[in-house]
């Protein structure tokens, strides 16, 4: 994890995280404009927001660029697919920080 004072903007202001209204997957989501980004390069995606800084939780911001490099996929079809091969690379990688409700609901 990188120095937040090191970022090119706030990891919590609005081109961050809005305001600490969103983290991590959200926040790569928002930057992509779902009716014309796609196919999407991931090369491209980082190319343009690799620097950015995406608040993970409450303790851990990580650049696009740090997170990408658990992604092996060169292209997403769609926003489904980016959104199913990020997050599991997320997951593999320590950058997902909720696994659902049924982890705070006593069996």
């Amino acid at each position: 994890m990188s120095d937040t004072g090191d970022w090119p903007h706030d990891p919590d202001g609005e081109k961050g995280s809005e305001g600490m209204r969103k983290y991590g997957h959200a926040v790569l989501a928002k930057k992509i404009d779902e009716e014309e980004d796609f196919p999407l390069s991931a090369e491209e995606y980082v190319a343009e927001y690799g620097d950015d800084p995406i608040r993970i939780s409450s303790e851990q911001v990580a650049s696009v660029e740090e997170i990408f490099e658990g992604v092996d996929q060169e292209e997403f079809e769609d926003f489904v697919e980016f959104h199913q091969v990020l997050g599991e690379a997320m997951r593999e990688n320590g950058y997902w920080s909720y696994e659902g409700s049924e982890q705070f609901v006593d069996a």
